[in-house]
């Protein structure tokens, strides 16, 4: 599997290719298997078309599985790296609206904050770059605090304490979106929609090797779909491959709305 997710960094397209000619291997095969029975299995054929039936709804069942789970990993990126650029955002807004020397560093610190929150979540598989916004990350998060802590003491109130809730509200988020990065599709799973979809083209295969007819571009045409959507359902899965990425874009909203606000900490840069 993790050689599959390294070819599927360089390029989706060698991973469909890598599936669809496995697939056209274990037809074949069927196909010679039902070729060489087909002379003692006349009165099989009903029996054969009812379990080919069978295995391909097994496939349809495990491709709704499959495609249930990466759309729900997917929306929770998508919907982790929207709310925390809001939590980072708001957080910015009430560090600025204190506006004391203190507030403001803490919402510079913030603006360095959001850049290494938007590395991270498009650093794809290099762990060097994952690492280093990692570490960039809880250093800024251990100053931050530290400030925070700071206004906290010398002024106990709703002020300092709303400020401390957001701040603690955008650490969470970060929390919440580099533990929706790390979930990879289950290798259970994966194995089991391999194993099933190639069980599949070969159960095709010897039922059309026990008829004695083979449809070799019907087949291809039809591996070559199903291909398609197990691909991209397994890209929805992949939190850091293929083409269906988190989107920074939010991070980058919010440094849009960092800067056209005009706050002092901006100013001062």
């Amino acid at each position: 599997m993790d050689y599959l997710r390294d070819l599927a960094e360089w390029s989706t397209l060698a991973v469909a290719v890598v599936l669809l000619i496995t697939q056209l291997v274990a037809h074949e095969i069927g196909y010679r298997l039902g070729a060489n029975s087909r002379e003692g299995s006349r009165g099989q054929m009903e029996n054969v078309g009812v379990i080919v039936a069978g295995m391909l709804a097994l496939l349809a069942f495990v491709l709704a599985l499959t495609l249930s789970y990466s759309t729900t990993r997917f929306n929770e990126r998508r919907q982790g790296a929207l709310a925390e650029a809001n939590a980072i955002g708001t957080a910015w807004l009430r560090a600025n609206a204190i506006g004391t020397p203190q507030a403001l560093t803490i919402a510079h610190q913030f603006e360095a904050y959001l850049k290494a929150r938007e590395d991270f979540v498009q650093a794809g598989l290099d762990g060097q770059a994952i690492a280093k916004a990692n570490q960039d990350t809880s250093a800024l998060q251990q100053s931050i605090w530290f400030g925070v802590g700071s206004m906290v003491r010398e002024r106990p109130d709703p002020v300092s304490a709303s400020l401390m809730s957001a701040v603690n509200e955008a650490f969470d988020a970060g929390s919440t979106e580099r533990l929706a990065l790390e979930i990879r599709l289950p290798w259970q799973i994966f194995w089991l929609l391999v194993g099933v979809m190639h069980l599949a083209a070969a159960s095709l295969g010897y039922q059309f090797g026990l008829r004695g007819k083979a449809v070799r571009i019907l087949i291809l045409l039809l591996l070559i779909t199903w291909t398609s959507v197990i691909v991209e359902i397994l890209d929805l899965a992949s939190p850091r491959v293929g083409n269906f990425r988190t989107n920074v874009a939010v991070y980058e909203w919010t440094r849009q709305t960092i800067q056209q606000m005009g706050y002092p900490s901006t100013a001062a840069k």
